[in-house]
C-alpha cells in the first residue's frame, strides 16, 4: 500500500538522528499534549500516536457540546502537532485487536497510555437494564456523531419528562441539549440524526437530580449560568432545598466555585415564575435523592416509566471536611420516559496493563505505571496520562498539567538509563508498527486522511450554515479516507 511506503521511507531517512521512538495511545488532549511536550522535549523523538477511531481529537470532537465551539479551537494547536515532521496520527488502530501492548512496548521505548475513558460507572440498582435508560456518555456520543452511538435513537418522542441523575457538567450539558430550541442548535455542529430527533422531541420537562445539596452541586458557574440563561425557561427549586447550614457554609468557605454555584442557585430559585405556562420547557433542580430503583412501564413491557428515589441528608465525613449524603429511608417516584445517568466514565483495562478496577485508573507515580506485582515498582518504558491516568476529572487544560508531569518522568529516567541499554538500544518505532498493521490487513487513517473527511464535513457543513455536518458511520468515515 502506497501509504506504508511513502511512511516507512520517511522513517529510513531519519532513523539515523532520531533514536527516541513514543507511541502514545489515545489522540485526545491527553494524547496530543503529550505528544506536544515530547517534541519539544526531545529533539532525537519520534512520536506516533495511535487511536481506535479513524477521527482525531477524541472528547473535544465527541464530548465537547455543539454549542460550545470556543471550546473546540484547540483542535487547530493539536493539528500543529499532528503536522510536526517528527509526529504521526494512526487511525484505526484498536489496542487489544489490531495489536497488544506487548507488542508496542518491543516495537517502542516508550508507550504513554492516554485513551480516556469509553464505559460507565454504573448504579448497580435494578431496572437499570430497563430501555430508557441511557448513560450521559451514550447520549453525547449520539448527539456528537460518534460512530459507535449514532443507531442509539433514544426515544423522545413518546414521553414529555426526562430525568438527568447527576449535577456535573456533563449532565447539564445534556440537559440544555434536551432544553433547548432545535433552531438554535441548528447553526452548530451538532448530528444530523440528533437534530432531527429533537425538532420532533416531546419532552418539555427535565429533572436534574443530586443526592446531596445545592451547596455541594458539582457543576461549575459557567455551565450554570448557560443552562439558566435558555429563553423563555421555567426554573423550579424548592425553597428548603436552599436553607444553609452551618457544615455548607463551611464548605462554601473552603471552595468559591461551590459557593458561586449556591448564589446563582438562590437567585435563580427567586426571580423564577410562580405561573407555568404551557408547553414552556421547565428545568428542575432536585436535591437530597438518590436512585434506589428504576420503574417499569406497566404499558410498555422492559421501557422505564419511572425512577424511585431515597430521600437523603447530609452527614459529616471523618477527615474529608465535605459531607456525604445518608439515607433517610423514606421513599419518593418521579415519572419520566427517558433517564440519563450522569455519575461518572470509566477506564477500560487491556491485556497486560496494571490496573484499579476500584478507582478505574491505572496505578501510577507521576505518571509512570506501577507493576501489578505488588510492589511499587514502577514498569519500564510505560506510562499513562489523563483520565486513564487521574480518573475522569477536570477540564481539557488540565490534561495539559497532567500531560506536563508524565513528560517530565519520562525525561527523568531516559537521563537515568544505563547508555549502553534501554533506551540506547534500537527499536523499530514506526517501520514495526506500519508492517505488523500491514500484514494484519489493518487499514491505517493517516493525518491526511483524517483531513479529507475534515474538508468532506466542512463542504457539507456550509450548504446547510453549518460549520461541519458530521459523517457519522464507520462505513461512510473510513470508505472516504479510502479515496
Amino acid at each position: 500500500m502506497a501509504i506504508f511506503g511513502a511512511m516507512i521511507a520517511r522513517t529510513f531517512s531519519s532513523a539515523t538522528v532520531r533514536s527516541l521512538r513514543v507511541c502514545v495511545v489515545g489522540s485526545g488532549p491527553a494524547g496530543f499534549y503529550t505528544a506536544e511536550k515530547m517534541l519539544k522535549a526531545h529533539e532525537e523523538a519520534e512520536i506516533d500516536i495511535i487511536d481506535r477511531l479513524p477521527t482525531p481529537f477524541g472528547l473535544v470532537r465527541s464530548g465537547v457540546a455543539p454549542d460550545h465551539p470556543e471550546t473546540k479551537i484547540v483542535i487547530n494547536q493539536f493539528s500543529r502537532v499532528a503536522h510536526n515532521e517528527r509526529c504521526s496520527f494512526f487511525g484505526n488502530v484498536s489496542l487489544g485487536s489490531s495489536i497488544s501492548l506487548s507488542e508496542l512496548r518491543q516495537i517502542y521505548h516508550v508507550v504513554v497510555l492516554a485513551y480516556g475513558a469509553e464505559s460507565d460507572r454504573v448504579f448497580g440498582i435494578p431496572g437499570e437494564e430497563l430501555s430508557g435508560v441511557h448513560s450521559a456518555r451514550e447520549f453525547v456520543w449520539w448527539y456528537n456523531g460518534h460512530p459507535d452511538f449514532s443507531q442509539l435513537a433514544p426515544d423522545l418522542k413518546n414521553t414529555d419528562t426526562a430525568i438527568v441523575l447527576g449535577q456535573g457538567n456533563v449532565a447539564l450539558d445534556v440537559a440544555r441539549i434536551l432544553l433547548r430550541s432545535p433552531a438554535e442548535l441548528a447553526t452548530t455542529d451538532i448530528a444530523s440524526h440528533a437534530l432531527a430527533a429533537l425538532r420532533e422531541s416531546s419532552i418539555r420537562k427535565v429533572y436534574l437530580v443530586g443526592r446531596r445539596g445545592p451547596a455541594q452541586a458539582a457543576c461549575t458557574a459557567k455551565e450554570l449560568r448557560e443552562i439558566l440563561a435558555i429563553k423563555n425557561l421555567y426554573v423550579n427549586i424548592k425553597q428548603d432545598h436552599l436553607q444553609i447550614t452551618s457544615a455548607n457554609e463551611e464548605e462554601m468557605k473552603n471552595s468559591r466555585i461551590r459557593r458561586r454555584v449556591f448564589d446563582l442557585l438562590s437567585k435563580a430559585s427567586l426571580s423564577s415564575q410562580t405561573h407555568l405556562s404551557s408547553g414552556q420547557p421547565e428545568l428542575h433542580f432536585t436535591f437530597f435523592r438518590k436512585p434506589d430503583k428504576f420503574i417499569e412501564s406497566n404499558d410498555k413491557s422492559g421501557h422505564v416509566a419511572g425512577v424511585n428515589f431515597e430521600k437523603t441528608t447530609l452527614k459529616g465525613s471523618a477527615g474529608s471536611g465535605n459531607q456525604i449524603a445518608a439515607g433517610t429511608g423514606e421513599y419518593d417516584d418521579l415519572k419520566c420516559g427517558l433517564v440519563l445517568k450522569s455519575i461518572g466514565y470509566k477506564s477500560i483495562p487491556v491485556d497486560g496493563l496494571p490496573f484499579d478496577h476500584s478507582k478505574g485508573v491505572v496505578p501510577n507515580i507521576s505518571g509512570r505505571v506501577l507493576s501489578s506485582s505488588g510492589v511499587d515498582q514502577p514498569e519500564d518504558g510505560l506510562y499513562v496520562c489523563g483520565w486513564l491516568k487521574r480518573g475522569p476529572t477536570g477540564i481539557i487544560a488540565t490534561n495539559l498539567y497532567d500531560a506536563e508531569e508524565t513528560v517530565a518522568s519520562i525525561s527523568d529516567d531516559i537521563k537515568k538509563k544505563d547508555p549502553t541499554s534501554g533506551f540506547a538500544s534500537a527499536k523499530p518505532g514506526r517501520e514495526g508498527l506500519l508492517q505488523l498493521l500491514e500484514n494484519r490487513k489493518i487499514h491505517v487513517v493517516a493525518f491526511s486522511d483524517w483531513e479529507k473527511i475534515d474538508s468532506e464535513e466542512k463542504r457539507l457543513g456550509s450548504l446547510i450554515g453549518k460549520p461541519r455536518e458530521k459523517l457519522t458511520s464507520w462505513k461512510e468515515l473510513l470508505e472516504l479516507t479510502k479515496r
